[in-house]
């Protein structure tokens, strides 16, 4: 893969155990079980899949909130999960998050330059005049004027909140950014603003971004690559392009089958899946997809498929569908 390499993922898992009560031993809950991909300079990596699939685990791994059961992470030469805290307190201003709910993610009582101003505080030696100086420039750089600079966060639309949301997580000058579903609590119309400041910002700044959605029409906006996951494992990775028009996983299918298309005259293959997503602390033996799957045969009971390249797709299944 060309460009710069910012982060390697192998193998990557993170499991919680769960107390089940004085007489039973803890049971283990496998949130995400070996998930591996890499982020590129200036381009973005979708993950997609179900509530439940690992989307969430995998973005507080990436920036650090939660340390990785095993694997590896390697993010600026170093290894996240063998790392000491010193050194993780040194990367942390190279990995920023954009949350979901951009009124959750601010202090109410907290105008917002000085919100800007915070990380600059804590991580560096500015001095006041400068930290001012960098939070009045990021302002107008996400599109808001210099007198937002003294108003509190209930002051602001939606939209409006998300751009200083997304220009807190400037304020350090990352290399990474996770947007963890960073326009799902928006307005159709504002989505498309947001959006397109975010495509903006990374052109920019040539930042690489992981975004996290189940929206797979706002995915197909503004990914490059695409990793669906299903019950904690990646099962396709490919190009935006390929997984879009020649999807091989089952499941990739099926979540696009459900995607409406504003397009009268095409014809799109429905496919609906059959129960619910499994527990993640009970997962089906063999391929965790199996039982929801059209495809199943005996040897997806059996063992997890080994991922191979389709098309220049990585995927993890015994049928995948091919394409002439």
């Amino acid at each position: 893969m060309k460009g710069d390499v910012v982060l390697t993922a192998q193998n990557l898992t993170r499991h919680y155990s769960i107390d089940r009560g004085t007489f039973r031993s803890p049971a283990i809950l496998k949130a995400l079980d070996g998930a591996s991909f890499t982020l590129i300079k200036g381009k973005t990596l979708a993950v997609v899949g179900e509530s439940g699939c690992g989307k969430s685990t995998l973005a507080r791994l990436v920036t650090m909130i939660e340390r990785p059961t095993s694997g590896s992470l390697v993010i600026g030469g170093v290894d996240v999960v063998t790392a000491d805290k010193q050194t993780l307190q040194g990367l942390h201003k190279t990995v920023q998050i954009v949350f979901q709910d951009p009124y959750g993610s601010l202090n109410p009582r907290q105008k917002i330059g000085h919100a800007l101003e915070e990380p600059l505080l804590v991580n560096t030696s500015m001095s006041k005049a400068e930290r001012r100086s960098a939070a009045e420039k990021i302002i107008n750089l996400v599109g808001l004027r210099p007198e937002h600079y003294d108003r509190y966060p209930h002051m602001f639309s939606g939209g409006q909140r998300q751009r200083i949301a997304v220009a807190r997580a400037l304020m350090l000058n990352p290399s990474i950014v996770v947007l963890d579903e960073p326009v799902s609590a928006l307005d159709v119309s504002i989505q498309a603003q947001i959006l397109n400041l975010i495509a903006t910002l990374q052109e920019q700044f040539d930042l690489a971004y992981l975004f996290i959605s189940h929206d797979l029409s706002v995915v197909r906006h503004i990914a490059d690559e695409v990793m669906v996951m299903y019950l904690g494992k990646p099962v396709e990775v490919g190009s935006r392009d390929t997984i879009f028009e020649r999807p091989h996983h089952p499941y990739t299918r099926a979540l696009l089958s459900a995607t409406p298309v504003a397009d009268p005259f095409r014809v799109k293959e429905r496919i609906v899946l059959r129960g619910e997503l499994p527990s993640p602390i009970a997962p089906p033996s063999g391929c965790a997809f199996h039982p929801r799957c059209p495809s199943m045969t005996d040897i997806c009971r059996e063992k997890f498929p080994e991922t191979r390249d389709i098309d220049g797709c990585r995927v993890a299944c015994f049928h995948p569908k091919t394409y002439e």
